[in-house]
This record gives structure tokens, C-alpha cells and sequence, in this order.
């Protein structure tokens, strides 16, 4: 198997200018905001994910409705237990979650970040 993976930041940055709808509203509607600094699409590893917090070694993965199929919640259990075994804490939450409760999601990561109440949305 193969270690180089020079081919992730150029596809990271691809990633970073084709987001999902649900991933533009929560980067600029919340994340962006936030006192502490977000990346998007960051490299980590074998895998590129979604938002990356450095400052609490967190991921918030979004997921679409490819990630309810058996084969991918497979590949989503292996790397969350990669970034976990990093010590990474995986904060994954559905589009669905995202434009049916977009603030109770929003509250869910500031507590799971331990932010204060109102961070983020000011």
C-alpha cells in the first residue's frame, strides 16, 4: 500500500471550492465564526475531512445520504476509529440534521467543544 498521499491537498483544496449546501451554511453561518480556528476540507492521515479543529483536536463530519448505505458506514466506522485512535474527537452529523435542526446541531457542537453559549453566532 501505497504512503504517498500528495494527492490529498489538491484535492482538499477542489473540495474547498465545490462545498455541499450544507456545508457552505454551516461554515458561514457558524463554524466561521467561532473563537477558535476552523479549516475546511484539512487532510488528516489517509483521509481529507470536512471541518478540523486543531485547538480541540475535533473533526465534524456532514454526511449525505450516501453515507446511509452499508458499504459506506463501513468506511465511515474505519475512519473514525483511525481519527479517533489519533486522538481526534468525530463530531459527524447527517445533511438532514443540518436543514432540520441547524441550531440545535450548532448548540450540539459548542457543547461537545466546550464553548460558550452565543460562540458563533453573534
Amino acid at each position: 500500500m501505497s504512503t504517498d498521499r500528495s494527492y490529498l491537498t489538491p484535492y482538499a483544496q477542489k473540495l474547498r471550492k465545490s462545498m455541499t449546501p450544507e456545508e457552505i451554511k454551516l461554515w458561514t453561518q457558524f463554524l466561521r465564526r467561532l473563537p477558535v480556528t476552523v479549516r475546511r476540507q484539512k487532510p488528516i492521515g489517509p483521509y481529507i475531512v470536512d471541518f478540523y479543529i486543531a485547538e480541540r483536536k475535533a473533526v465534524i463530519e456532514l454526511d449525505g445520504s450516501q453515507h446511509f448505505e452499508e458499504t459506506a458506514q463501513a468506511a465511515d466506522r474505519t475512519r473514525d476509529q483511525f481519527l479517533q485512535s489519533k486522538g481526534f474527537v468525530v463530531l459527524r452529523y447527517s445533511n438532514a440534521e443540518i436543514n432540520r435542526s441547524f441550531y440545535e446541531v450548532c448548540e450540539d457542537i459548542r457543547n461537545k467543544l466546550d464553548l460558550s453559549p452565543g460562540d458563533g453566532t453573534d
